[in-house]
């Protein structure tokens, strides 16, 4: 019974209108309350908490406690009803910004929770939900005539499109003992690049591994401090052009600036404690995401970076530098299937596909040998609707950084406005603001 009061008591305490503070330190106050939030959460999710570089000790104690997940849901509630009620002057664009981002993402974790505790929802309301992005449909006349293209784009040979273009792409794949030496040269390149328009911490830094038996190619373990790990999945061949995605997405300018100018510049130099945490189901991911697949143009534009492939990479890997051009024009066209896998992830994970269905529907439409298919459903198996952050992500980021520097603009600019979205707690909502 005193129990019951206890937890009576501070849930009246998170709902108290904030009305005789600060609209500032309200913010903080309910911001501690969502980063504990959080880490509680991943007691029942290993892979909800990303990243954590917070207060020891707040670590500490979720890890000593185990919250009923029905405490949690009135739990976030009461913190999603405290931050409603904090008024934040309209002229306040910076605070009017870190209001949204906790309530975005409090939502969402409102939604991991009621998930955890067995509410499903459709692959459309989860990623809405989650990522505050409603995904796109395709039919299969779209992908249909996207393989068409691609058909008229391949060398003649026997077999299917399927068998054809992974014929074609096996003559790019990277020797795995010349992929560190490949690897490396990409990720300085895009480092070096990076650090033309971007300053960052002078200790900030990485360490790559490769690793095996994962359900993702690549991926960005930030430390906190400026530091990353960056783990590279060799399961299957790498191709050449992955050098240069994985630098750019999991390094530079992709998720390693971005939690180091999160740290940095919202953490550090704001004080906002909300930004010591990265729950991975939630808006950020669409951000994160969706920048590190732009960044990759970005730090490499298409001409600066056929030069470099050319001169540099094709001639480290041990490939036939004349054979450039074609190789990324075939995967021009092939990237108009990107969508193919959000189809598949939708069908499968709305029941109106089996495994082995929506592994077909890939080898199909996105054109994956059976091993790929495989691994893709595994990530969605892991991940669900998260597929959609890396398109759909990569389409809003790019339309909202085309759009804010305007027609024909420079370099200089074009960083510019790349660094003000990832340096900023801007979410998936307000990238469609006029």
């Amino acid at each position: 019974m005193r129990l019951f009061a206890m937890i009576a008591l501070s849930l009246i305490s998170l709902t108290a209108a904030p009305q005789r503070k600060d609209y500032k330190e309200a913010l903080n106050e309910t911001a501690e309350q969502y980063v504990r939030l959080i880490l509680d959460i991943g007691q029942h999710d290993p892979d909800f908490v990303d990243a954590y570089y917070g207060p020891k000790e707040w670590q500490d104690a979720a890890k000593t406690m185990n919250y009923r997940l029905t405490a949690l849901l009135d739990r976030t509630e009461a913190i999603i009803t405290r931050v409603k009620r904090i008024r934040v002057p309209k002229k306040d664009e910076k605070h009017t910004l870190r209001k949204t981002y906790l309530l975005k993402q409090l939502t969402a974790a409102q939604t991991k929770v009621q998930m955890l505790n067995g509410t499903k929802y459709s692959f459309d309301e989860e990623a809405k939900r989650l990522y505050d992005a409603v995904p796109p449909k395709n039919t299969e006349a779209h992908f249909t005539a996207v393989l068409k293209q691609l058909d008229r784009a391949l060398p003649p040979g026997s077999g299917t499109l399927q068998q054809r273009y992974n014929q074609f792409k096996d003559r790019f794949i990277i020797p795995k003992e010349k992929l560190d030496t490949v690897f490396t040269a990409a990720i300085l390149e895009c480092r070096a690049r990076t650090k033309r328009y971007i300053t960052m911490p002078e200790n900030e830094n990485f360490k790559v591994e490769y690793v095996t038996n994962k359900a993702w190619s690549g991926y960005n373990w930030y430390q906190g401090n400026a530091h990353s790990l960056i783990q590279v999945n060799t399961d299957l061949p790498i191709y050449i052009d992955r050098a240069v995605d994985l630098a750019a997405h999991e390094g530079y300018p992709g998720h390693h600036v971005y939690n180091v100018l999160l740290e940095s510049e919202l953490l550090k130099k704001n004080g906002w404690i909300e930004f010591c945490i990265y729950p991975l189901f939630s808006p950020q991911s669409l951000i994160a995401e969706g920048s590190a697949n732009y960044g990759i143009n970005v730090v490499l534009p298409e001409p600066e970076r056929m030069k470099f492939e050319k001169e540099v990479l094709f001639p480290l890997a041990g490939l036939d530098p004349s054979a450039a051009e074609q190789y990324y024009a075939v995967l021009a066209i092939a990237g108009k299937l990107a969508y193919a896998g959000n189809e598949a992830a939708r069908g499968y994970l709305n029941g109106t596909l089996t495994r082995e269905e929506a592994e077909r529907w890939l080898t199909k439409y996105a054109l994956s040998d059976s091993a790929r298919a495989a691994q893709r459903i595994r990530f969605v198996d892991k991940y669900r609707s998260y597929v959609i952050n890396y398109n759909l992500g990569q389409d809003l980021v790019k339309a909202y950084v085309e759009k804010k520097a305007g027609k024909n603009p420079t370099e200089k600019k074009r960083w510019s406005v790349f660094e003000e979205l990832i340096s900023s707690p801007r979410l998936p909502g307000g990238l469609k603001e006029k």
